[in-house]
């Protein structure tokens, strides 16, 4: 099988990557994304051992230096129009679309190996498995190419690829013929190279693809549910100064004390000293008087006559923290990554930190569609309650997110532009429902147009499985959710973390996990998001059975169990707990 790289006289490849995609809306087809890598990236990877290589099409930041980009004439002209303006020379012309998302060199060499075969042919042209002939995906003698686009004159706008039909020709079965020209192209494309990710994966690969969020500095007691973009370090000791630890007496030097008429309370501002051999009365809190060399508890001790002694059986031990005793000044108290919490606050206000250095919190679009959805007044026919959005907000609260906006979407088939063109306030956009292929659901065909990067197509779970994770050019994240309130809820409960991590590049928190008592029964063939709750004797316990049109089996159920397949009774799962 011959290569373009082995071919001795040089090579040259011509990727057509213009057009009007006006079946797929107007979108960028070269730029959208199949396996992991855009369409053109495929085919430039198909074709990399050619000596040249030009790409046809409206000018793309990114390319190699090394590729040559044109622009055919007119722009948008068709595909013999953007061969003529490539003007290949090469003794050897492979040409291709930017829309075959599993183009491969493999296929490449296959056409080369039959032109090679074919000394009087003067193409070789791909034919897929059913037969058909593919005009664009060939290997020509360059000479015999030139001729042809000659002969069609000064305008070869707007010409089929059949009239450059050479009159001696071969073809080839060629894998990788199927390419991308309306959104169900797309959608099986992505489908067939889609691993299906498991859940833990589906996570993963969703932090990982987010953009950072920037780094803001911020007063301490605004901080919380935002994430630490830097270690939180003390400015100052803790305890500032000796403090008792208990109510009872500072003393200065060994037993017995005279005892001083000064009682010395927390907060109190006044100061005296003790001399050795005095001691005066003490508040658990209050700072040490000078002089001081330890505190004696109530209870260790007898006063008589103004004389404190220490009780003959009574431990010697010193009930006061000394200066620096918890922190010095530059102890990491929290690591970068930490969430905010309350605790995180008070612990910078502990340490005398007056702001802090954050990303996030992370601010939410919730968007629900569907013209069926009614959320006040009463239900017409064909209307369904809306009895989801009043809580969405609550959950995604629970997630560790702030809610930025909320919209319902009719179903038209602009909604999801306007959507993602307008909802810039937000880091993250979140929607139900649109996840399925029915003829009202155009998400996926509105991040293709808004050149958005798809990360997750779907999930290996039961239910949720027809969810969808984005990023948008501007790093947004697009949440897809299914749309039955219970599928979506436990989907976004399991999700929606991993973008705030990845976002606000927070650490991911250690799941929580518990033996799951009937795991065998409810377990199937891929992981199931079941209601679960806790037995006497420590093991949970979930429910085999739920509906999923509504939130009823979520009462009485403080958890979402996550059943892996083939789980046994006893084994440990993970566990999403719910709002209370």
């Amino acid at each position: 099988m011959s290569t373009l790289s082995e071919s001795a006289s040089g090579s040259e490849a011509v990727i057509v990557a213009g057009g009007r995609a006006t079946r797929m809306g107007g979108v960028d087809k070269p730029a959208l994304v199949v396996a992991g890598r855009s369409m053109l990236d495929t085919a430039l990877a198909a074709v990399a051992g050619a000596a040249r290589i030009t790409v046809v099409g409206p000018h793309r930041h990114g390319l190699d230096p090394a590729v040559v980009q044109v622009q055919e004439s007119p722009p948008g002209g068709g595909p013999v129009a953007a061969l003529a303006s490539a003007r290949p020379t090469a003794e050897i012309v492979v040409t291709l679309a930017a829309d075959l998302p599993f183009v491969s060199a493999e296929s490449i060499a296959t056409l080369v190996g039959a032109l090679d075969a074919a000394p009087d042919a003067d193409a070789a042209f791909a034919v897929d498995d059913g037969g058909n002939l593919q005009f664009l995906l060939a290997a020509w003698r360059g000479h015999a190419l030139a001729a042809r686009l000659s002969a069609l004159g000064a305008d070869p706008s707007d010409q089929p690829m059949k009239a450059l039909l050479p009159e001696r020709y071969v073809t080839a079965v060629v894998p990788g013929t199927e390419d991308c020209d309306t959104p169900d192209d797309l959608h099986r494309a992505r489908v067939a190279t889609s691993s299906h990710a498991d859940p833990d994966e589906a996570r993963r690969r969703l932090r990982s693809a987010q953009r950072p969020m920037p780094v803001r500095s911020v007063a301490r007691d605004e901080a919380v549910g935002s994430t630490l973009a830097s270690p939180l370090v003390a400015a100052a000791s803790l305890p500032p100064a000796a403090t008792s630890a208990m109510d009872g007496y500072a003393v200065c030097g060994d037993s017995p004390w005279t005892l001083r008429t000064e009682v010395r309370y927390a907060g109190a501002a006044d100061e005296f000293a003790l001399r050795p051999g005095e001691a005066a009365r003490i508040a658990t809190g209050a700072h040490l008087p000078w002089g001081a060399t330890s505190v004696v508890r109530d209870e260790y001790v007898t006063v008589d006559d103004g004389v404190v002694t220490r009780l003959p059986d009574a431990p010697i031990r010193d009930d006061f923290r000394r200066i620096g005793e918890e922190w010095e000044p530059g102890y990491v108290l929290a690591e970068a990554g930490s969430a905010v919490t309350p605790a995180v606050v008070s612990t910078a206000a502990s340490g005398e930190v007056s702001h802090i250095d954050v990303r996030g919190p992370l601010r939410v679009h919730l968007a629900l569609t569907g013209d069926e959805i009614r959320r006040s007044g009463p239900l017409r026919e064909g209307q369904t309650r809306d009895s989801l959005g009043p809580v969405l907000p609550q959950f995604v609260s629970w997630c560790g997110a702030e809610v930025a906006g909320e919209v319902h979407l009719r179903d038209t088939a602009d909604a999801f532009d306007v959507l993602l063109r307008t909802s810039t306030e937000a880091d993250a956009i979140v929607i139900v429902g649109a996840t399925g292929r029915g003829a009202a659901d155009q998400l996926r065909g509105a991040l293709d147009r808004a050149g958005a990067s798809v990360v997750v197509e779907r999930v290996r779970c039961k239910p949720g499985g027809s969810q969808v994770a984005a990023i948008l050019p501007d790093g947004r994240a697009v949440l897809g959710l299914p749309g039955n309130p219970v599928a979506a809820l436990a989907t976004l409960l399991v999700m929606l973390p991993a973008i705030i991590d990845g976002r606000t590049v927070r650490i991911p928190a250690t799941p929580l996990t518990a033996p799951l008592a009937n795991a065998a029964e409810v377990a199937g063939d891929v992981t199931r998001y079941l209601p679960a709750r806790q037995l006497a004797d420590g093991k949970w316990i979930c429910d085999n059975m739920i509906r999923t049109s509504h939130l009823a089996g979520l009462i009485g159920r403080p958890a979402i169990a996550l059943v892996p397949p083939d789980a046994a009774d006893g084994d440990a799962v993970e566990l999403v707990l719910l709002p209370r």
